[in-house]
């Protein structure tokens, strides 16, 4: 496919390209965000193994245990496919590319009042896309901010290496690996409406608080990207997608990545 989009300003790229992140608005009609809360709703009562397996019958003490994450809903839900490859965000990551963007992954977070966050980490560790990086796409599905759990960036270290994770706090981290900022370089909160999508770097280091309200969820969409230029990948994020529903295969990256081979990466994004 030839590279034809040019959707983003100068001022829009360059902000991505300095601060490893940018939010783009108006990607998505109300009419849009109000199927994906119809689709996710219903999946939030199904029991689908390995995608969304929630305890739906007891009270738990933590409640990740009833809304967990659903992991790659693209795989079984056609809706969750659509917007994964939702023209919109395909065109600003073709802009950041300046190349074709493949899909690789789809998650939704529910993200429910009480719940962890997530420690601060890089995705690439995960994805391993190479040659290249891969892109979030993350589209918020509810007002996110501080109380109820949003998003934190490091800025700039879109241009750090991966590193290999230090052990999280798990009393307020659902997820067991933890990335250090760089000295005096510190996390900021990301706040964003119904509708943004943050798209960012798979270098740039970032988390998300716990959601510390009483009747507030922070649901989120998130998809991860890679340009059409990678020849490789982690095995769990195969098949690729091209923006018209067409799987691509890329080869499986046996790079151990910082930690080296021997190295336990559990599957968490």
């Amino acid at each position: 496919m030839v590279y034809t989009y040019r959707v983003l300003t100068d001022e829009q790229k360059w902000q991505f390209e300095t601060e490893g992140y940018l939010i783009a608005k108006g990607l998505f009609t109300d009419e849009q965000l109000a199927e994906i809360d119809r689709t996710f709703d219903d999946i939030s009562q199904q029991m689908i193994p390995g995608h969304f397996e929630p305890d739906l019958h007891q009270e738990t003490i933590d409640p990740l245990k009833r809304y967990p994450r659903v992991m790659h809903p693209h795989r079984f839900n056609e809706t969750a496919k659509r917007y994964m490859l939702h023209q919109p965000v395909m065109e600003v990551l073709a802009d950041l590319y300046e190349e074709e963007p493949l899909a690789a992954q789809s998650m939704f977070y529910f993200k429910p009042p009480g719940a962890r966050g997530q420690a601060l980490h890089q995705d690439n560790f995960y994805l391993k896309v190479e040659p290249g990086n891969c892109i979030a796409a993350w589209t918020a599905i509810d007002p996110a901010g501080e109380e109820n759990g949003g998003l934190l960036v490091v800025p700039k270290t879109s241009s750090y290496d991966i590193v290999c994770p230090e052990l999280s706090d798990s009393k307020e981290s659902f997820t067991t690996h933890f990335v250090k900022p760089p000295k005096d370089q510190k996390p900021i909160p990301v706040l964003m409406e119904r509708g943004d999508v943050l798209f960012f770097n798979g270098n740039l280091i970032h988390g998300s608080y716990r959601n510390k309200t009483k009747d507030r969820f922070r649901r989120s969409f998130i998809c991860h990207y890679a340009s059409s230029s990678a020849t490789r990948i982690g095995t769990h994020y195969r098949p690729l997608f091209r923006a018209n529903g067409m799987p691509v295969e890329l080869e499986t990256n046996p790079n151990g990545g910082p930690c080296g081979v021997e190295y336990d990466t559990p599957y968490v994004h």
